[in-house]
C-alpha cells in the first residue's frame, strides 16, 4: 500500500491545499492529512476546527483521513508507516525551502518527499494571506473550500 502524508498547519486549508490532496489522491492508495501541532505558534484556528474543516471538505473520499501530530514530520511517517510526503510548491520560494526540508528528511529516513505544483489558478494563495483577509474583514470565500465557514 503506498501511503503518504500532507503535513501542515492547514491554518485555514485552503483552496492551494484543497487542489494538493485532490490531485495527489490519484497518486497514493491512501493520504492522511497530518496537522501539526506547534506549541510555540498563535493558530487563528483550534485544532478541532481545523480537522474538521478538513474532515468536512473530504468526506466521501474515503481514502483521505485526517489526523493531528507533533514532533518530526519522519517519526510520524513511521508511525503511520508512510513512505511519502507530499508537498505542494507555489513559487520557486517554496522550492529552496521545500527541497532543504526533503534533503533532510531522506537524510534522518527513507523517506520520499513528492512534490506537486499547485494549479496556476490557486499558486498565490496561501493561510496567511487567508488569515489577514478574515482579520480585516474582507471576502474569504474565494479562497477556502465551501467547509470553511464561521
Amino acid at each position: 500500500m503506498k501511503r503518504a502524508i500532507f503535513p501542515g498547519s492547514f491554518d485555514p486549508i485552503t483552496l492551494g491545499h484543497y487542489d494538493i490532496i485532490k490531485r495527489g489522491i490519484s497518486l497514493f492508495d491512501e493520504l492522511i492529512i497530518a496537522i501539526g501541532e506547534n506549541a510555540d505558534k498563535a493558530y487563528m484556528f483550534t485544532m478541532e476546527q481545523r480537522m474538521g474543516f478538513i474532515e468536512k471538505a473530504f468526506e466521501d473520499e474515503p481514502r483521505i483521513r485526517v489526523a493531528a501530530y507533533s514532533g518530526l514530520t519522519v517519526d510520524y511517517c513511521r508511525k503511520v508507516k508512510a513512505d511519502f510526503i507530499l508537498r505542494g510548491l507555489r513559487n520557486p520560494a517554496d522550492f529552496e525551502f521545500e527541497k532543504a526540508i526533503a534533503h533532510t528528511n531522506r537524510k534522518l529516513s527513507e523517506i520520499e518527499t513528492v512534490f506537486l505544483l499547485t494549479s496556476s489558478g490557486k499558486s498565490y494563495i496561501s493561510s496567511s494571506i487567508v488569515r489577514d483577509v478574515i482579520r480585516n474583514g474582507g471576502d474569504y470565500t474565494g479562497l477556502v473550500p465551501d467547509t470553511v465557514r464561521f
